[in-house]
């Protein structure tokens, strides 16, 4: 094992919704392993911010507007990707909501909102970039899902259903397609620090944690939230030759909370 295998040198990267965040790191990781990138987003705006975020980073990036619940506008977008830069190497269905409401007071055009985004949209994307990875020889696609890929927890019930099924159409694009040379794994990030979980993790007036804080806190073996920085790592080795051989796997970034009961009180 060297470095080479690492290296995703000559690759070009689909990030989805990788304005900020989760997205945003991994495509910065790509960008220092050699890759390409390119991200969309579902607005202009929002794409003309996460260019300048990559400015910013110096990182070139191309950004393209996309909805990933739009078949048609996948279809487009990633032939225009192929056209002007290239056969799509490596995807990360990134994009993904979430709706925290109690599932006896969700709606079901809610619940069909985030399974749209969260499960169909990964669906309808990867299926666009298949048959130019099966022309090309082979291929990554890397969903992320998450620990309630999992586990169930109050008020998320559209989410869980989402990534649950998430995990299941990652095994099956690996079981279908892994005789054409693609890798279909996912990454499950635990609790991570970003700007939406901020709020989360403020000091009380009395310089308390946040009770938010001090659950995941004694719900993780490491005693901390992940970072954006922690999924570097497992995003460049699911997307590197270095994974060759690993496909339908789920690789939990959670510092060890689906590993831990917790403690007794």
């Amino acid at each position: 094992m060297s470095a080479i295998d690492f290296s995703l040198e000559g690759k070009t990267a689909w990030i989805t919704g990788a304005s900020y965040g989760i997205g945003f790191a991994i495509a910065q990781a790509y960008a220092d392993a050699g890759a390409t990138v390119v991200f969309n987003d579902i607005g202009q705006s929002q794409v003309d911010k996460g260019l300048a975020a990559y400015r910013e980073a110096n990182i070139p990036a191309r950004g393209y507007v996309c909805d990933v619940t739009d078949e048609k506008a996948v279809n487009e977008t990633a032939a225009r990707i192929e056209k002007e830069v290239g056969v799509i190497d490596i995807l990360v269905n990134n994009a993904g909501i979430i709706k925290r409401i109690p599932m006896t007071e969700m709606s079901a055009a809610d619940f069909r909102t985030v399974i749209d985004v969260d499960l169909n949209a990964p669906f309808i994307v990867s299926k666009a970039v298949i048959p130019s990875m099966i022309k090309k020889g082979g291929g990554k696609i890397i969903n992320i899902c998450s620990m309630m890929s999992e586990l169930g927890r109050e008020t998320v019930s559209a989410y869980a259903a989402a990534k649950g099924g998430l995990k299941m159409l990652t095994r099956n694009i690996a079981s279908e397609y892994g005789g054409f040379n693609i890798q279909c794994n996912g990454i499950g990030p635990g609790y991570i620090e970003t700007p939406q979980t901020a709020p989360l993790r403020e000091r009380q007036s009395d310089g308390s944690r946040h009770p938010f804080d001090q659950f995941i806190i004694a719900k993780t073996p490491a005693a901390r939230w992940g970072t954006t920085g922690d999924l570097k790592g497992p995003a460049v080795f699911l997307a590197s030759r270095a994974s060759d051989f690993i496909n339908g796997h789920i690789l939990y970034v959670d510092g060890g909370i689906l590993a831990y009961i917790g403690k007794q009180p």
